[in-house]
């Protein structure tokens, strides 16, 4: 979304499309493989398939078609069991779940009459449907849910389901290695974004000090270089919290890598195929990001700083939506989508610099910061608690960024992820930072 005062007609189109292609999305997630793949647990940290299916269609019925359209509700006896936060993964599978051929229907039975709500649904009523806002959070969340089920692809055993083009070869970046961000005040997060999410809330001014941050990504073949230097077996570098989750979880590389035959292989959606060094590295947890920093000499980006360097233009002191500008990406920009079921090399588009010439900040690996979940000054939470509020706290880290996998649609200069500190399973890296007085 890009202007506010977009008109109706204006409006629908983009929510109807946003739909549609989230739909599409899922549609190919829960028909590559046969009905046992979805109803299986390919790990306690996943839900079974089918569950983010009929999840997506819950989720959906309950705000597109009860809270916005005032229906009353088609299967009210599934929603406890599509609920979140009263069922964790792990337990999800023991569920009495609808079948996948019951969920596919369901979903498909909501998503027609949501569409007919959409048809009729005026724009300037509550806040809920304010320039279709209620239509752009069901597709950012079922397009998060698509990123959920991508995920639960690569955990899966098997043969590959999934195919992609590769992104295309590029020249090596050769321009320097880290970009200085000046210091001074920024607008962060947003007010005027219709479809940004309550975290994302409301803008206001943030003073930062200059700061040094890498052009790109930390690359597989830099990260190699601190496993064999010994970085999983020196404290030194780790938090107390991380060296002991080193040592438990027993720790050694990044998730899915090995070593065989004196080089380090890595299995993706099914392939083993060998460590590509100048792609971002990927499955990391925050405690490994963080170690590599130390080990380098170097530290995370707070999300302030992460935003400030994706955000702001120096020549005209304003926060843009994206790297490159207001405009919504494009495959000229940044690795989104799931058009790829890979990063690009390091470097790649330089179509979505910020104006300073950091790249990829958006897509390709969501990057870690050193900041805690919490909510702005102001922040009010909406539509319901439990999308934010009740993970604000220290047990989360911020990324930021997005990954290959994640939709334009929830996909922003202002977006906001978070996870626990010791999550590998999902498509994460880092860039590290440093403070001009450490120079």
């Amino acid at each position: 979304m890009t202007d506010p005062a977009l008109d109706a007609e204006t409006l629908r189109e983009r929510a109807v499309a946003s739909l549609v292609v989230a739909r599409d999305r899922t549609t190919l997630l829960t028909s590559c493989v046969e009905d046992p793949d979805l109803t299986a647990q390919h790990s306690p940290l996943m839900s079974p398939l089918v569950w983010d299916l009929a999840h997506i269609g819950n989720q959906e019925e309950q705000w597109l078609l009860r809270a916005v359209a005032g229906q009353e509700a088609i299967r009210p006896e599934i929603d406890s069991l599509y609920d979140a936060f009263e069922h964790p993964r792990a337990e999800r599978p023991r569920l009495p779940l609808l079948s996948p051929g019951e969920a596919r229907r369901y979903a498909a039975d909501v998503r027609g009459r949501a569409l007919d709500v959409l048809e009729r649904t005026a724009f300037d009523g509550t806040r809920l449907t304010e320039a279709g806002f209620a239509f752009g959070m069901i597709a950012q969340h079922e397009q998060q849910h698509d990123e959920t089920m991508l995920i639960t692809h690569q955990l899966r055993k098997g043969p590959a389901a999934l195919t992609a083009p590769d992104p295309e070869p590029v020249t090596p970046y050769t321009g320097p290695a880290e970009i200085l961000v000046p210091g001074g005040p920024f607008t962060m997060g947003t007010s005027a974004e219709p479809w940004a999410l309550d975290n994302e809330r409301p803008a206001h001014e943030r003073e930062v000090a200059p700061f040094w941050i890498d052009a790109t990504p930390v690359t597989n073949g830099a990260y190699q270089a601190f496993v064999e230097d010994g970085g999983y077996d020196d404290p030194r570098w780790w938090t107390p919290e991380g060296w002991a989750h080193v040592r438990r979880a027993r720790l050694t590389a990044p998730l899915y890598w090995r070593r065989e035959g004196g080089q380090w292989l890595r299995r993706r959606f099914g392939v083993t195929e060998q460590v590509p060094p100048d792609e971002p590295v990927l499955h990391v947890c925050w405690y490994e990001a963080d170690a590599y920093a130390r080990w380098a000499g170097r530290r995370l980006p707070t999300e302030t700083e992460w935003e400030k360097a994706a955000r702001h233009d120096p020549a005209t002191g304003r926060s843009r939506r994206f790297p490159w500008g207001d405009a919504d990406p494009t495959p000229e920009h940044a690795n989104l989508g799931q058009r790829h079921l890979r990063p690009a090399p390091a470097g790649s588009y330089p179509a979505g610099a910020s104006p300073l010439g950091v790249r990829q900040l958006i897509g390709d690996v969501w990057e870690w910061t050193a900041s805690d979940f919490l909510p702005y000054p102001g922040f009010r939470a909406f539509p319901y608690k439990e999308y934010s509020e009740v993970f604000f706290g220290p047990e989360y880290k911020v990324l930021r960024g997005g990954s290959f996998a994640v939709d334009p649609v929830a996909c922003r200069g202002t977006f906001r992820n978070w996870d626990y500190p010791i999550r590998r399973q999902i498509f994460s890296g880092f860039r590290t930072a440093r403070s001009v007085e450490d120079a």
